[in-house]
């Protein structure tokens, strides 16, 4: 897999680095498609899971889906490409270094950027979307449990923490942002996000410009002094959990686009309906008039489906036992890829409960049959495949070899119930594991993990829920581990404190360590390669020596697409077919 890096941003203007991968309404006329004779027509694609937020920035819409439906909705100062090479957007903005030291950045949009209900892309929406991503408001102490986190977001805090309260240009359309220490990342570390105009008014201000003074006049986040800031509360609060929705919202507002299409119509759990944004030309103009999503909630519907002439387009994630379902596709004129995806499935204990002692925690992992489940997941996907055993690194990076000689997963290379049960010295804990049942590789997972778990005396207990529900439940009370699955692209390094820092949006299980905090901060200050890889490694190791958890396998992609249609080129990465979407048409 040509990655030098294993994940971060896809596009901070749809989501952060790591992704989790009946009645419609009504959204009004489609919008009148302008453009060359030759452009025009539709395709449908498939997809396993079903949509449930018009926020994919947030800790709780950051799933895959929603952040394909997020990428082709929204625009912004960049995009990355099937290489995870940065690709600058001037026709929306442009973005500038103005100073090293400190390091300033500056953000314009260009005149005639607009959301589809006509209101310009502008400073307030780049404020906006800086206050998201910053936490700068923060006042929380979570040793204490005091004060208040604000905005929800999945993506690392870290960077933009670092930064002041932005300036904002005198064009009203730009923000610099200054950076109290270096930041490796900077370049991938910020992008518009939800519109400020929306928000403000769903949390009950007057307008933007109400919203641009109430974030001004905010003191920062002082956990030393928590005071709650009650009208940014309702701020964040709409902004965390207000463009929820698996269906189409009645008001248009909750579903604005600033990218190459709108969505017009959904069917809960069933089917999308994207229609071509008229006004667009900001950005790469698309050739289709329509794009239609189709939910399947299976790999074998999904193939179904474009076997039957019903998707013209699919890239599930297949397990052992699904390679015939694609063997006939290719006679039928089908073009079938499989690739390595830049990501992987993992089991996470959470710090509490019966977890909280560190010898059950090792008691369980030591249960765990990681190459039993490869076998049956993977099965003959990939040659002689291993589990994976670096929680940082992927088996083709350079650095992957010498890490997992010292990182400490020897530890559990193989499942020894004897030394489990030694460890809980007789005690017989419950452990309630949460997944998406709807997925049949995590299915497989959960059922090998509690029969060998129950050898040196757990109970695992299913927690799991359908796909539209389980990672709402991720951080929750609920349960006491979970299985699920992270992917991303290789630009940058902010992946790893967005999931392991203390408090980061997405540290579900609740890890905290103290020497991993501060390598971790390091991490983000470093540009030098090397140093990074030895950071990484060094993080890797304390992720192991707490009894985190354990990485099982890399996932494994596999695009189809019939012969209706061209333009489809697959990124390892979370976006998937996705991510060059205007460039699709019939052939």
């Amino acid at each position: 897999m040509p990655v030098r890096r294993l994940m971060q941003y896809i596009t901070a203007a749809v989501v952060a680095a790591m992704v989790l991968a009946g009645c419609s309404g009504s959204g009004g006329a489609a919008p009148v498609v302008v453009g060359e004779a030759k452009r025009g027509g539709s395709v449908t694609v498939a997809e396993v899971n079903a949509f449930s937020s018009f926020n994919p920035y947030s800790a709780g819409g950051n799933t895959d889906i929603n952040s394909k439906i997020g990428y082709i909705t929204h625009s912004g100062f960049y995009y990355l490409d099937d290489g995870a090479r940065v690709v600058r957007n001037e026709k929306f903005g442009r973005y500038e270094k103005v100073s090293d030291q400190p390091l300033k950045v500056r953000y314009t949009v260009n005149e005639g950027v607009k959301w589809s209900d006509g209101e310009a892309i502008d400073a307030g929406d780049l404020l906006l979307g800086w206050a998201a991503g910053s936490g700068y408001f923060d006042d929380a102490d979570l040793t204490a449990g005091t004060g208040t986190k604000y905005f929800s977001v999945a993506s690392d805090t870290s960077g933009l923490a670092g930064t002041v309260f932005p300036e904002i240009g005198g064009d009203g359309r730009s923000i610099t942002l200054e950076y109290a220490i270096p930041y490796a990342d900077w370049e991938v570390a910020f992008d518009v996000g939800l519109p400020a105009h929306v928000i403000a008014a769903k949390s009950g201000l007057n307008d933007e410009e109400d919203l641009v003074d109430l974030l001004r006049d905010s003191p920062r986040g002082n956990a030393e002094e928590p005071a709650v800031n009650a009208p940014l509360k309702r701020v964040s609060d709409f902004w965390n959990s207000g463009f929820d929705s698996a269906g189409l919202p009645d008001d248009p507002a909750m579903y604005l686009s600033s990218g190459p299409y709108i969505v017009r119509d959904i069917v809960p759990e069933v089917s999308m309906k994207l229609v071509r944004n008229r006004d667009y030309v900001w950005g790469q103009e698309p050739w289709l008039d329509e794009i239609n999503v189709r939910f399947t909630g299976a790999v074998p519907a999904a193939v179904d489906a474009l076997r039957n002439g019903q998707a013209d387009i699919i890239s599930p994630q297949p397990s052992a036992g699904t390679e015939e379902l694609f063997a006939g596709l290719a006679g039928q004129g089908t073009t079938v890829e499989r690739y390595s995806q830049s990501g992987y499935d993992h089991l996470d204990l959470r710090f509490s409960g019966p977890f909280a002692d560190e010898d059950v925690r090792e008691a369980f992992l030591k249960a765990v049959p990681r190459q039993a489940i490869v076998d049956a997941v993977v099965g003959d996907l990939l040659p002689d495949a291993k589990p994976l055993d670096s929680h940082v690194f992927l088996p083709a990076q350079p650095k992957y070899n010498d890490t997992v000689k010292n990182n400490g997963s020897s530890d559990y290379a193989e499942v020894d119930i004897d030394a489990a049960k030694a460890l809980l010295k007789g005690a017989t804990p419950t452990v309630r594991i949460l997944y998406n049942r709807d997925n049949p590789n995590r299915a497989r997972a959960f059922s090998m993990i509690r029969d060998s778990a129950a050898l040196a005396g757990f109970q695992v207990i299913d927690a799991g829920l359908g796909s539209a529900d389980w990672a709402r439940a991720l951080g929750g009370e609920g349960y006491d581990a979970a299985l699920l699955g992270w992917i991303g692209t290789a630009a940058g390094v902010s992946r790893i404190p967005q999931i392991f820092r203390t408090g980061a949006g997405s540290n579900f299980n609740g890890f905290s360590d103290g020497d991993a905090d501060k390598a971790m901060e390091q991490l983000a200050g470093t540009a030098d390669l090397a140093r990074q890889d030895e950071l990484l490694a060094e993080i890797d190791k304390q992720i192991w020596e707490s009894a985190y958890g354990l990485p099982l396998y890399q996932t494994i992609g596999t695009t189809a697409f019939n012969a209706r249609v061209t333009g489809v080129k697959t990124s390892s990465g979370p976006l998937g077919v996705w991510w060059n979407v205007w460039d699709w048409r019939l052939a």
